[in-house]
Order: C-alpha cells, then sequence, then structure tokens
C-alpha cells in the first residue's frame, strides 16, 4: 500500500499563497485532495491521475488551486493561491486505484497538514 506524506501547511493571510506536497512511497492511479475544517466533514478538493492527463477540481477552488505532479520525487503538489479565511483546514491527499471525488474510494491516506488562513 502507498504510503503519503503531506507537507507546506501553516499560517498565512488572506490573498496568500501556499503549495502542499503529497509525498508517495510509490504511485497510484489517481491523488486526490480534501480538507476538514472544524466541526465539518471531509470535503473533496481536487483529483489528479498520475500521469497528469486528467484533473478535476471541486467549484470553490477551481479557480485558485492547481495540481502538478513531480514523477522524479513521487510527489504531488497542490498550489493554493489567493486563499480565504474559509479555507482554513487540516489538508490531506489521499491515493486510490479510481478518479474519484469520494473518499471512501481512496485507500491511502496521508496524516494532514494544517492551513490557517487569518482575516
Amino acid at each position: 500500500q502507498v504510503r503519503l506524506v503531506e507537507s507546506g501547511g501553516g499560517l498565512v493571510q488572506t490573498g496568500d499563497s501556499l503549495r502542499l506536497s503529497c509525498a508517495a512511497s510509490g504511485r497510484a492511479y489517481a491523488v486526490g485532495w480534501f480538507r476538514q475544517a472544524p466541526g465539518k466533514g471531509r470535503e473533496f478538493l481536487a483529483v489528479i491521475t498520475w500521469d497528469g492527463v486528467s484533473a478535476i477540481y471541486a467549484n470553490p477552488v477551481k479557480d485558485r488551486f492547481d495540481l502538478s505532479i513531480d514523477n522524479a520525487k513521487n510527489t504531488v503538489f497542490l498550489e493554493m493561491n489567493d486563499l480565504k479565511p474559509e479555507d482554513t483546514a487540516d489538508y490531506y491527499c489521499a491515493a486510490g486505484p479510481t478518479f474519484s471525488r469520494t473518499p471512501s474510494e481512496f485507500n491511502a491516506w496521508g496524516q494532514g497538514t494544517q492551513v490557517t488562513v487569518s482575516s
């Protein structure tokens, strides 16, 4: 099973950018990003196939977030721009055998990285 480690979270101000990294121990068909704010459920953000051919984004972030892959480092990046206080959450990457928005279809998860956006 693929092991995932996220990094890159932190405290930023409204309008700032952050790049989250998801380092994988191996390859999977797809890697997704999700977030969970306090008291809320896990929210789908984006998913990309490891070959980079297909990617989809959730409506709240599609004009601000961008996925990329460094194949040499087995790492998937989530570039987040124009951050807002409502983006404050724990961010998780996940790997799985299907190109999906559904958390249950991913079988490997990282430990999460916290992002806090101050107003």
